[in-house]
């Protein structure tokens, strides 16, 4: 039996690699004479940097750059050789770079924003899209520029921040100053108000920034940024429309001086991580490539599940719309149009089993969230085993 085991994160509880570590160990005390290939998922979110990374046999290098609200934190980033990404991921990244020294291999640089920027780093209490800042995101896009990355790889999930990104580009070398001349730093958004004038620009040697980004969200409006994702993030709703207004603003004036159209605003996945993939669209020429799609060729995923008898996948949440989104929704998809038998495994289910799909909850019924996500291995851990006796 050749088995694929493709979980991603379970929020708050469990990372993708601890998942499929963890399936792993079930799985061979019960049946040693399993093949088993494990292929930890990413969405851009937590994760991303080091799975990718490690799948392409990339290097991770740590740099202290600030978090959210300020202050030092260590974030990573991936260096991976280009020549290691498998051809299909390449040709998505869609990068046109040669190499600048025989001696030299150009490098892509894997960055996780959520490392540096995310909603994980801050305890409930602290979170506030009025006061959290991309600056750190901005400073690893700098690192990696300055250490010779030929292109930068840029995943947004798990962002604390709706800063448009701006917090990302005053790293790169924006200003913004208020009508007497002030210097406002950081740029977040409780001091939007403040700010009359934007200078600057990022660095022409910045190498191409490619964003895995999956939402469609424009960056204003009832879809956008602040309405979808502001509440996850701490925002009140008496204050959304406030943000929305501001952003709009901000917006605007960014356009004006990068001289870029407006319309960019309206670009689906614009509100992606809080606006940041507006902001660098407009200021550096990002371009948003579909994330999902992105990770699933680098992990060279499909011919993964070709080989597989069993695929074996989950999350902390598996719902309706999952079977139609990404992450173990789109392998159980995937593998169930292979004619493959699929287990998915989730803290909560609520989705309706197929023919060919069998959904597993992990929770015991009457216990409480806190919890479940304390219990989340051992829960894991007992409910494949029971599965797979």
């Amino acid at each position: 039996m050749r088995v694929l085991l493709a979980f991603d994160k379970f929020k708050d509880s469990l990372t993708a690699p601890a998942a499929c570590d963890l399936a792993t160990r079930a799985l061979r005390a019960a049946h040693p004479d399993w093949t088993i290939d494990s292929a930890p998922l990413a969405d851009g979110g937590e994760g991303f940097c080091e799975i990718l990374t490690r799948a392409a046999g990339g290097e991770l290098r740590n740099f202290s750059v600030a978090g959210p609200l300020g202050g030092k934190i260590e974030a990573t980033i991936g260096f991976v050789p280009l020549a290691n990404i498998p051809a299909p991921a390449r040709a998505l990244l869609s990068l046109d770079i040669g190499h600048s020294s025989s001696d030299i291999p150009p490098t892509v640089a894997v960055v996780e924003m959520a490392a540096a920027s995310g909603l994980a780093l801050l305890a409930p209490e602290l979170r506030d899209p009025w006061q959290t800042s991309t600056a750190g995101t901005g400073q690893l896009i700098r690192a990696a520029a300055d250490l010779g990355a030929a292109a930068i790889l840029l995943g947004v999930g798990g962002s604390a921040t709706s800063d448009l990104g701006l917090g990302a580009l005053g790293s790169l070398g924006f200003t913004f100053c208020s009508s007497a001349g002030a210097l406002i730093s950081p740029p977040i958004p409780s001091a939007w108000s403040r700010i009359a004038r934007l200078d600057g620009q990022v660095p022409a040697t910045l190498p191409p920034i490619r964003i895995a980004c999956d939402v469609t969200n424009p960056l204003l409006g009832p879809r956008g940024a602040a309405a979808i994702y502001g509440p996850q993030k701490g925002l009140r709703p008496a204050d959304l429309q406030r943000l929305d207004h501001e952003s709009a603003r901000l917006g605007l004036m960014l356009c004006t001086h990068c001289r870029q159209p407006d319309s960019l605003m309206d670009t689906p996945g614009a509100g992606a991580a809080g606006g940041i993939s507006f902001g660098l669209m407009t200021a550096a020429r990002a371009q948003l490539l579909p994330g999902f799609d992105l990770v699933a060729a680098w992990l060279d995923l499909d011919r993964r599940l070709a080989a597989a008898d069993l695929v074996i996948t989950g999350e902390g949440r598996f719902d309706e719309s999952s079977l139609s989104g990404k992450g173990p929704g789109a392998v159980a998809a995937r593998a169930l149009a292979l004619g493959k038998t699929v287990h998915v495994f989730a803290g909560a289910v609520t989705a309706t089993p197929r023919s060919g799909l069998t959904l597993h909850a992990i929770t015991p019924n009457g216990i409480s969230l806190d919890q479940a996500l304390r219990e989340a291995s051992a829960n894991l851990s007992a409910t494949i085993s029971c599965a797979f006796p």
